[in-house]
């Protein structure tokens, strides 16, 4: 039988409040699933990224309310050595049984680097990185190299995917590689939004009860393809002209050339753009809009804008890349296409709404939901920590 860890004590190191975005969520969820059953101590960043490194307008969660705060202490700055020291000898002076840094881009290979080896050779030993990506999806010759020594003294590794596991293995060589998935983000919005019926939201951004809505959500970068989405539209607008699509996030790219594809295909009245980061109180009206979420990704891991579509029942329509592709049943929880391909986006657009009125899309989701291997992410932090501790 394994030996009861309830008054074990685990170290976070991420971003959480004030930061916005998928890794702050994630991280908050993580602190709330694990303290009923740890001593649990966060300690987040005073400098994330450098202003002139971040694409977006800003860093910080702007929302009026709804926003998940946790308890933090905020030490760490990436790019000030001088706190790289202070957060080594915070760590070691609450003696975990467990440190778990976040880790997602090679940007913060140095800091990492640098606090996991002033850590001392006993806590090296408790090192857990969580890796939500292995290099960034935009890399650059020298993401492998910060990547190598961001992660050089982890004990175990902990992967939400199996594409990402599969990506962090010639890093962990033969250390331990735990699996867990994203949590639902989605049931934080829907618990704490003010509810929408979809006539109401539709009628908010200018559609008819009749129009049958197709959402693209979160930040617009290449990656995430929502060019390609642009380009199926043409077809999908002629199989089905109540078709829309409603985009809505910040775009790290020149919108332009998206603009520009609206513009040259005639799509100014199937298509609304909403060029700006949504604040938490205002989310579950795009979803309640929407009869699908699409996904039209290049290339991916996992993806939280996943979690929140089931988190709200709605199903989605992604590509096959990375590891979306496990977290969707086919033809019950949504469809999965193949990259770069308009026709597939459209052909699978079209099977959608097809199957609707013999498929309910919203029982097979909250089947899934409740399938959801996060929920149980504090046995397995249980196992780990007794792992470290018997090696």
């Amino acid at each position: 039988m394994m030996p009861q860890t309830s008054q074990k004590n685990i170290v976070l190191i991420g971003p959480a409040y004030p930061y916005r975005g998928g890794n702050a969520l994630f991280m908050s969820h993580l602190y709330e699933a694990l303290e009923p059953h740890f001593r649990i101590h966060f300690i987040n960043y005073t400098l994330l990224y450098p202003s002139l490194l971040f694409p977006g307008t800003t860093q910080y969660d702007q929302s009026q309310a709804m926003t998940k705060q946790v308890p933090s202490e905020r030490l760490l700055s990436s790019v000030n050595p001088l706190s790289w020291l202070r957060v080594a000898r915070r760590v070691r002076e609450l003696k975990p049984d467990l440190v778990v840094f976040d880790w997602w881009n090679p940007f913060f290979g140095p800091s990492h680097y640098a606090v996991s080896s002033l850590l001392g050779k006993e806590l090296r030993r408790k090192i857990l990185f969580i890796t939500e990506n292995v290099i960034s999806h935009e890399a650059r010759a020298i993401d492998t190299v910060l990547t190598k020594l961001g992660l050089v003294n982890a004990s175990s590794f902990l992967t939400l995917s199996s594409q990402v596991a599969d990506d962090v293995k010639p890093f962990a060589g033969d250390k331990p590689v735990y699996r867990s998935e994203l949590p639902v983000f989605g049931d934080f919005y829907a618990q704490t939004a003010l509810q929408m019926s979809k006539e109401a939201a539709k009628k908010d951004f200018g559609f008819s009860p009749e129009d049958e809505v197709l959402l693209f959500f979160g930040y617009v970068r290449k990656y995430k393809g929502l060019d390609i989405l642009l380009r199926a539209m043409p077809t999908m607008v002629k199989d089905n002209p109540r078709v829309k699509l409603l985009i809505a996030g910040e775009f790290y790219d020149d919108p332009k050339p998206y603009h520009d594809l609206i513009r040259d295909n005639a799509l100014e009245s199937h298509v609304r753009m909403i060029n700006r980061f949504i604040p938490n109180e205002e989310v579950a009206k795009f979803y309640a809009a929407c009869d699908v979420v699409m996904l039209p990704y290049r290339s991916a891991t996992q993806s939280g804008i996943l979690g929140i579509a089931y988190g709200f029942e709605r199903p989605v329509i992604i590509t096959n890349v990375g590891g979306l592709a496990e977290s969707v049943d086919e033809g019950k929880t949504g469809f999965v296409v193949q990259p770069e391909s308009s026709e597939a986006l459209a052909e699978a657009v079209r099977k959608f709404y097809a199957l609707r009125p013999i498929t309910d899309y919203a029982a097979h989701v909250r089947s899934r939901v409740h399938s959801n291997a996060f929920a149980h992410i504090h046995e397995l932090f249980e196992t780990i920590i007794h792992n470290q501790a018997r090696d």
